[in-house]
């Protein structure tokens, strides 16, 4: 889908990408990580043709410094940090429907999942909302475009822990479209992924695909103690088939092995809750 060759940009003479060299399969979910300043904006935004750059991208085998219309038609992109835009929510909504072929009622239903009402802001400038009502606004726009490939830059920064559990979940169902998630928090994206890519210093120091080497029908028993009850952290368990002692602290189930790295996943998001946490790592056989 997306190669890479010998990727280099310069900025005042120090190479934040240097010479790096990746492939991006059609289908692909990828994790990216490093620390601030090891290149991931600016890989993105030269994969987008913000920037000018040595070394060749190449999209379906067609290169070119300047991404072409059809290519980028093709990709929904979500900053790190909200532009300055002026014009009122409304407006962007429908710039985005008629020029990017964004699909208006799906625009809506994410927005309303997101927890923001369109209704409600749609004729405030889009600079005038908060942080968070900024984030969910670009994500819709983003969710609500049939793309081939999504990428987002530390999409749910700015978003509180409800709407951050729904973009998760929103970006679990697009299992249509390739996705480049460069995120801090490698445990809420990791049930996405199938490859977790490092970088530092503008080269690929890590290339690790998620393979499961588990087989279906074998499971692992686990057993969680939280701190107080949560009414959403035993609804959310309920749906694996765990059982909870009548004071909802304690709660004991099978966890198909095959998804245990989802599973993780699915505890990280309420880890100030758990007092305790066993995961037998002995695989068995559901009987």
């Amino acid at each position: 889908m997306i190669t890479i060759d010998r990727l280099t940009k310069r900025f005042d003479r120090r190479a934040v990408l240097d010479e790096l060299t990746l492939s991006i399969d059609a289908g692909d979910r990828i994790a990216l990580i490093g620390s601030n300043g090891a290149g991931k904006t600016t890989l993105f935004r030269c994969l987008l043709g913000h920037y000018g750059h040595q070394g060749t991208i190449s999209f379906d085998g067609s290169a070119g410094r300047r991404r072409e219309a059809s290519a980028l038609a093709r990709v929904a992109f979500v900053p790190q940090l909200p532009p300055p835009l002026r014009m009122p929510v409304g407006e962007l909504l429908a710039f985005a429907e008629r020029g990017a072929g964004a699909d208006a009622a799906l625009m809506r239903e994410i927005a309303g999942r997101m927890g923001i009402d369109l209704d409600e802001v749609k004729s405030r400038p889009f600079y005038r909302l908060s942080g968070g009502q900024k984030q969910k606004i670009l994500v819709t726009v983003a969710l609500g475009r049939a793309v081939d490939l999504m990428i987002f830059d530390e999409p749910a920064a700015n978003l509180d822990p409800a709407a951050r559990a729904v973009f998760i979940d929103l970006l679990a169902e697009r299992k249509e479209a390739s996705m480049l998630i460069a995120s801090h928090r490698l445990e809420e994206v990791a049930p996405l992924v199938n490859r977790v890519i490092e970088l530092d210093r503008g080269r690929v120091v890590l290339d690790d695909e998620v393979v499961d080497r588990l087989r279906a029908g074998e499971f692992r028993m686990a057993t969680i103690t939280l701190a107080q009850p949560h009414e959403p952290f035993a609804a959310a368990l309920a749906g694996w088939g765990f059982a909870t002692d009548p004071a909802g602290l304690r709660f004991t189930g099978p966890v198909p092995a095959a998804e245990t790295f989802r599973f993780l996943g699915l505890l990280a998001r309420y880890g100030s809750l758990i007092d305790s946490l066993a995961l037998d790592q002995d695989v068995m056989e559901r009987v």
